[in-house]
């Protein structure tokens, strides 16, 4: 496909933005912003050569409390916290805090003179209401509420200090509030889950929500020019709202989109190409089949999980699906600073050890070749988004390769996950890039995003621990430890670790692949406000 020029790049896209803009005028936003530190706001004409379009992926709601993996959540909203680009938790909404260790509390001190996008004051409220939201709301749907479990109590001091108490010293607590803060004014008194604010978000971030064409599949968003930080150089974004990864690369190659995240494989296709520029970012996306224990299958069979790890020829998967932008997975956290625990790796690829081990767990082969037990056929199905290339790719290769060892895993395409169709599983993928209590809430038993329904006692018991334990040197241990019991008794069968694979224009500039990525490679605007593009 012929590739557009600058100049009629620039032209498309000042064309989508002034359409966007032609239903604009009934939005309520601030005509001034508080200006802190004698900063003026940045002028600049509006005139579409300094708006990035960028193709991301489907949305339904931008609420922080909602929605954690989220690139626009972490621009239009702001936390007590914010990661920095080593993945450390440091202050944002909070200009310093202090910690009471004999009591479990923090103490958080407030910027002055912060507002929301729509120009009401931010204050102590806000914070209290957001996280009373969180632990208090009983019809709250979000798979976020277990992070914040240990908080007993949240209380306004005045109107720039907040108090939240924890009832046991919590080592994960800190990068947990950098969830983004909610406006009381707003949402009291709404229903968090279905509030018309969750397609119309109002923060006190670094871009603000402007309009959200839901038939074009656009959001448009305009910088924050009384931003407390460092105003960002891009004037606009236009978030596309893309689900096809065919899709995205198109939208590069025509110059409808300037940035987007691709598979490893429609990423090597813009390698030292003329115009075009890559980024490939460590993260901690794995991907791998993730058994749901309610299943009728699996309560019968989850004893033979792991053994399946023997018919998998990790390295082959993530060399051709991968095109090597990755590796093979064994640990949930095993590209976290405290995981890695090379005693988990207990698998290798082993045809001959996958037999004895099934041997051992009472499995013979059919007539046709597959494994029996107790009358059952080992045949299992999973669901798999039909839009997701890659996951489907890699589904049907360990379906091929289970399936030269003996197993039948029967790969289901669907447009969206189903999950009360009866499905054994779904081809999964999560993330812990900080603080490796973030697969406290997947994996210990009832926990808010443990959606599979795994359970294990000496799981529960050692995420428990570690999530309460203040020595360094001990958690590790008992993440270790995690790992290596997760291994014996897994409740996913992981496959690979991806990098993040992004592509852009050539005018695009100051992406910073510091830092870690977590699912669907999110994390990339972490430095937005430093990125420019020239056209």
């Amino acid at each position: 496909m012929k590739r557009l020029k600058t100049k009629a790049r620039a032209g498309m896209i000042l064309f989508i933005f002034g359409v966007l803009l032609s239903g604009c005028g009934q939005n309520n936003f601030p005509a001034e912003g508080i200006i802190t530190e004698n900063k003026e706001p940045a002028k600049e004409k509006a005139d579409g050569s300094n708006t990035l379009v960028y193709a991301g992926e489907n949305e339904s709601t931008i609420n922080p409390v909602l929605t954690y993996h989220d690139e626009l959540t972490d621009i239009i909203f702001s936390g007590l916290m914010k990661y920095d680009g080593n993945g450390r938790p440091v202050a944002d909404l909070a200009e310093s805090y202090e910690y009471d260790a004999e009591n479990f509390t923090y103490t958080f001190h407030l910027r002055k003179g912060v507002k929301w996008h729509d120009g009401e004051m931010f204050d102590a409220e806000d914070v209290v209401f957001t996280y009373r939201a969180l632990i208090e709301d009983d019809t709250l749907s979000s798979s976020l509420t277990s992070d914040y479990e240990d908080i007993v109590r949240v209380e306004a001091i005045d109107d720039n200090t907040v108090e939240i108490q924890l009832d046991h010293y919590n080592a994960a607590i800190l990068g947990y509030f950098t969830m983004g803060i909610l406006p009381e004014h707003l949402l009291k008194g709404e229903d968090m889950n279905t509030t018309a604010f969750n397609q119309a978000p109002v923060g006190t971030g670094r871009y603000k929500f402007q309009e959200w064409d839901m038939a074009g599949g656009m959001i448009l968003l305009v910088r924050n020019e009384y931003y407390y930080g460092k105003v960002p150089n891009i004037e606009r974004l236009i978030y596309k709202t893309v689900a096809v990864e065919s899709t995205k690369a198109t939208m590069l190659e025509s110059g409808e989109a300037d940035l987007a995240w691709l598979n490893a494989g429609y990423a090597n296709n813009f390698r030292d190409r003329e115009n075009y520029r890559t980024w490939d970012f460590s993260t901690a996306d794995y991907r791998g089949a993730s058994m749901d224990m309610k299943s009728d299958f699996w309560s019968r069979n989850s004893d033979s999980i792991g053994v399946l790890n023997y018919a998998l020829d990790k390295d082959s998967i993530v060399a051709s699906v991968l095109n090597g932008q990755g590796e093979a997975a064994y640990s949930p956290i095993q590209k976290n600073p405290l995981g890695s625990n090379p005693a988990a790796n207990i698998y290798s690829y082993n045809l001959v050890k996958f037999d004895e081990e099934m041997e051992k767990l009472g499995w013979k082969k059919g007539t046709d070749g597959i494994y029996e037990r107790n009358g059952e056929r080992f045949h299992f199905t999973i669901q798999t988004r039909d839009y997701e290339e890659e996951r489907v790719d890699i589904a049907n290769i360990m379906s091929a390769m289970l399936k030269q060892a003996g197993v039948e895993m029967e790969v289901v395409l669907v447009t969206r996950f189903d999950w009360s169709a009866g499905y054994d599983g779904f081809l999964a993928g999560f993330a812990t890039p900080f603080d490796p209590d973030m697969a406290y809430k997947q994996f210990v038993t009832g926990a808010s995003d443990n959606t599979m329904s795994y359970s294990n006692e000496r799981v529960d018991r050692l995420l428990e621990e570690g999530r309460h334990t203040e020595d360094e040197k001990r958690r590790r241990e008992l993440y270790g430890e995690f790992e290596e019991v997760f291994s014996q008794n897994p409740g996913v069968l992981l496959v690979a670790y991806l990098k993040g694979n992004y592509v852009g224009s050539s005018a695009v500039d100051g992406l910073d692949t510091v830092r870690v990525l977590g699912h669907h490679a999110v994390g990339v605007m972490w430095n937005i406000e430093d990125w420019r593009i020239t056209r």
